[in-house]
């Protein structure tokens, strides 16, 4: 195996200190700009590799931010991770990403791997299942930041970031109200997580206000999987009275919907009318084009690291008592709209 070169073996080279080395590979003041190109040059053709870890070491920082999120593969997850990756590699940082897989058991482990790695701080997104929060005690007792975004657990007082999901779930549904549905289905997600307990508060707000009773039998909860869809068409088809609405708290679960409700023949938005939710790029290649609310993942990531990072330089304090509210907005498309409504993509925010 080849020698690791050192400090040692440049200034050996240019027959110069080892401290004028590291200070000159430190961009260091007291180094002229000559002197530093002939050093940096010297150290790139011996192979020099600085030893970050030591000298992370040595100041205590890792300079590497944890991420823990509740799965990869969605579109709103992956631009939440790029507004993230953006902000933190621009300020010098890295981060380090965990998945878990929606398993609070995982998302344990992931906590405690992520602690053991000396993360300077911790940005979390938690899983349906999970229940506790006392696997995130040991970062709060040794003074490791935490914010959550999106799923917030109900009791840890840690800074949050999310959207406001009732006023969300209200506008979807008062727009299906709208359009002269009064019989809507709400296909939630699981409902011990905040986003989804807050949609159906939205829903049942905008029942009420228009004097449509709350029905039990018209709540279907899961993980909004492709198999779940399945199951929700069948609930559906089995109805003696279908309903002729439907609001859905995921895009993808919104699609594979539409598409086994036009295979048994229904049509969309004629027998029943459709609101999904994330505004993913599938929205708008579903035939009709899904109607939707616009969550901003990329501007949700960037707020959550800048915010993080901020802190960690002593440039913002986030307490406790920080929530951040970011907005939302209803898009609304063919599959909402009953036949004969000219009214197409019209964009309604919801402040």
């Amino acid at each position: 195996m080849e020698k690791e070169v050192t400090i040692y073996d440049i200034a050996k080279e240019l027959n110069v200190s080892a401290a004028t080395v590291s200070r000159a590979l430190n961009g260091h003041t007291g180094i002229s700009e000559k002197k530093k190109v002939l050093i940096q040059s010297k150290a790139d053709e011996l192979g020099y590799r600085s030893n970050k870890f030591a000298i992370n070491l040595r100041q205590q920082k890792t300079y590497t931010i944890g991420v823990i999120v509740p799965r990869l593969n969605s579109y709103f997850m992956s631009a939440v991770l790029a507004g993230m990756e953006k902000i933190a590699n621009e300020a010098g940082y890295n981060l380090l990403i965990s998945q878990s897989l929606e398993s609070e058991k995982k998302e344990i482990i992931n906590a405690q791997t992520l602690f053991n790695s000396r993360v300077d701080a911790l940005l979390v997104s938690i899983a349906s299942d999970t229940e506790g929060v006392e696997h995130f005690k040991n970062f709060i007792d040794k003074g490791v930041p935490i914010l959550f975004f999106d799923r917030i657990p109900q009791h840890l007082n840690c800074t949050t970031i999310a959207i406001d999901n009732k006023k969300a779930g209200y506008e979807a549904t008062k727009h299906l109200i709208e359009q002269d549905c009064t019989r809507i289905l709400h296909a939630a997600g699981s409902l011990k997580r905040n986003v989804y307990r807050d949609r159906l508060e939205g829903y049942k707000i905008a029942l009420a206000e228009q004097g449509i009773p709350f029905n039990e039998d018209l709540i279907f909860e899961s993980y909004l999987t492709q198999d779940a869809a399945a199951q929700l068409v069948t609930k559906i088809l089995d109805m003696p009275i279908r309903p002729n609405g439907l609001f859905t708290s995921n895009d993808n679960f919104a699609v594979h919907t539409i598409k086994l409700l036009k295979n048994n023949g229904l049509r969309i938005p004629e027998d029943i009318a459709i609101v999904g939710f994330n505004d993913d790029p599938i929205a708008s290649v579903i035939e009709p084009n899904l109607t939707t609310i616009h969550y901003a993942g990329k501007e949700m990531g960037e707020i959550a690291a800048q915010s993080i990072i901020n802190h960690l330089n002593g440039l913002l304090n986030i307490t406790p008592t920080n929530t951040i509210i970011l907005h939302s907005k209803l898009i609304i498309r063919e599959s909402s709209l009953k036949k004969g409504t000219t009214h197409t993509h019209l964009s309604i925010d919801a402040p």
